[in-house]
Protein backbone atom coordinates (compact mmCIF):
# COMPACT_ATOMS: atom_id res chain seq x y z
CA UNK A 1 0.00 0.00 0.00
CA UNK A 2 2.90 2.73 1.34
CA UNK A 3 4.57 1.47 -2.40
CA UNK A 4 1.30 2.65 -4.53
CA UNK A 5 0.82 5.78 -2.70
CA UNK A 6 4.14 6.54 -3.17
CA UNK A 7 4.23 6.05 -6.43
CA UNK A 8 1.32 8.06 -6.93
CA UNK A 9 2.48 11.38 -4.86
CA UNK A 10 5.59 10.33 -7.55
CA UNK A 11 3.20 10.94 -10.25
CA UNK A 12 1.51 13.69 -9.00
CA UNK A 13 4.60 15.88 -8.38
CA UNK A 14 6.05 14.54 -11.97
CA UNK A 15 3.36 15.54 -13.93
CA UNK A 16 2.88 18.82 -12.22
CA UNK A 17 6.10 19.32 -13.70
CA UNK A 18 5.61 18.78 -16.99
CA UNK A 19 6.73 21.95 -19.35
CA UNK A 20 7.87 23.65 -15.83
CA UNK A 21 11.01 25.88 -17.27
CA UNK A 22 13.01 26.62 -13.62
CA UNK A 23 13.42 30.77 -14.21
CA UNK A 24 16.99 30.75 -13.36
CA UNK A 25 17.89 28.11 -16.38
CA UNK A 26 15.84 29.77 -18.58
CA UNK A 27 17.41 31.15 -21.91
CA UNK A 28 14.94 32.93 -23.16
CA UNK A 29 14.91 31.27 -26.38
CA UNK A 30 11.60 31.38 -28.51
CA UNK A 31 11.31 27.17 -27.67
CA UNK A 32 10.97 28.16 -24.22
CA UNK A 33 9.15 31.17 -23.91
CA UNK A 34 6.50 28.64 -25.97
CA UNK A 35 6.94 26.09 -23.13
CA UNK A 36 6.56 28.69 -20.12
CA UNK A 37 3.49 29.63 -22.04
CA UNK A 38 2.37 26.41 -22.26
CA UNK A 39 2.73 25.19 -19.23
CA UNK A 40 1.17 28.89 -17.09
CA UNK A 41 -2.24 28.39 -19.57
CA UNK A 42 -2.20 24.36 -19.20
CA UNK A 43 -1.52 24.93 -15.22
CA UNK A 44 -4.07 28.16 -14.79
CA UNK A 45 -6.60 25.89 -17.23
CA UNK A 46 -6.17 22.94 -14.65
CA UNK A 47 -6.57 25.15 -11.45
CA UNK A 48 -9.02 27.24 -12.21
CA UNK A 49 -11.34 25.07 -14.97
CA UNK A 50 -10.38 21.27 -14.50
CA UNK A 51 -10.61 21.32 -10.64
CA UNK A 52 -12.95 21.45 -7.21
CA UNK A 53 -12.43 25.26 -8.42
CA UNK A 54 -15.22 26.40 -10.50
CA UNK A 55 -14.11 30.09 -12.21
CA UNK A 56 -13.41 29.19 -15.31
CA UNK A 57 -13.97 32.45 -17.07
CA UNK A 58 -11.94 33.90 -19.54
CA UNK A 59 -11.32 37.21 -17.89
CA UNK A 60 -10.01 34.73 -14.91
CA UNK A 61 -8.17 33.06 -17.04
CA UNK A 62 -6.11 35.68 -18.28
CA UNK A 63 -5.84 37.34 -15.57
CA UNK A 64 -4.40 34.25 -13.92
CA UNK A 65 -2.02 33.42 -16.79
CA UNK A 66 -0.74 37.64 -17.02
CA UNK A 67 -0.25 37.26 -13.06
CA UNK A 68 1.98 34.07 -13.91
CA UNK A 69 3.93 34.83 -16.82
CA UNK A 70 5.18 38.33 -14.23
CA UNK A 71 5.78 36.00 -11.64
CA UNK A 72 8.33 34.27 -13.85
CA UNK A 73 9.46 36.75 -15.61
CA UNK A 74 10.87 38.62 -12.18
CA UNK A 75 11.84 34.85 -11.15
CA UNK A 76 14.46 35.24 -13.80
CA UNK A 77 15.91 37.62 -11.83
CA UNK A 78 16.08 35.73 -8.87
CA UNK A 79 19.42 36.57 -7.00
CA UNK A 80 19.51 33.30 -4.74
CA UNK A 81 19.15 29.98 -6.47
CA UNK A 82 19.17 28.32 -2.99
CA UNK A 83 16.50 29.65 -1.82
CA UNK A 84 14.72 29.47 -5.20
CA UNK A 85 15.50 25.91 -5.48
CA UNK A 86 13.85 25.28 -1.94
CA UNK A 87 10.80 27.09 -2.94
CA UNK A 88 10.50 25.33 -5.95
CA UNK A 89 11.12 21.68 -4.12
CA UNK A 90 8.55 22.92 -1.52
CA UNK A 91 5.61 23.91 -4.05
CA UNK A 92 5.96 21.69 -6.84
CA UNK A 93 8.27 18.30 -5.98
CA UNK A 94 6.28 17.08 -2.78
CA UNK A 95 2.95 16.00 -2.52
CA UNK A 96 1.41 20.08 -2.51
CA UNK A 97 0.16 20.42 -5.64
CA UNK A 98 1.06 24.35 -5.61
CA UNK A 99 3.40 24.91 -8.87
CA UNK A 100 2.66 27.88 -10.04
CA UNK A 101 4.86 30.70 -11.01
CA UNK A 102 2.95 33.30 -8.96
CA UNK A 103 2.83 31.24 -5.44
CA UNK A 104 6.77 30.58 -5.98
CA UNK A 105 7.50 34.29 -6.48
CA UNK A 106 5.50 34.58 -3.12
CA UNK A 107 6.99 32.50 -2.00
CA UNK A 108 10.60 33.16 -2.83
CA UNK A 109 10.29 36.60 -1.59
CA UNK A 110 8.62 35.92 1.88
CA UNK A 111 11.92 33.65 2.63
CA UNK A 112 14.55 35.60 0.99
CA UNK A 113 13.50 38.51 3.37
CA UNK A 114 13.11 36.16 6.25
CA UNK A 115 16.69 34.80 5.56
CA UNK A 116 17.99 38.14 6.24
CA UNK A 117 16.08 38.56 9.44
CA UNK A 118 17.23 37.42 12.71
CA UNK A 119 15.52 36.68 16.43
CA UNK A 120 15.77 39.53 18.40
CA UNK A 121 14.26 41.22 21.81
Amino acid sequence: MKKIIGLALLLTSTSALAGFVHPLDFDNSEAQKQEVISYIKDRVKADYCDGKLDMCQPTTLRRMENKNLESFKKLTKAEDRKILDRVIKDYCKRGLDMCTYSTIALMYEKNAKADKEELSW
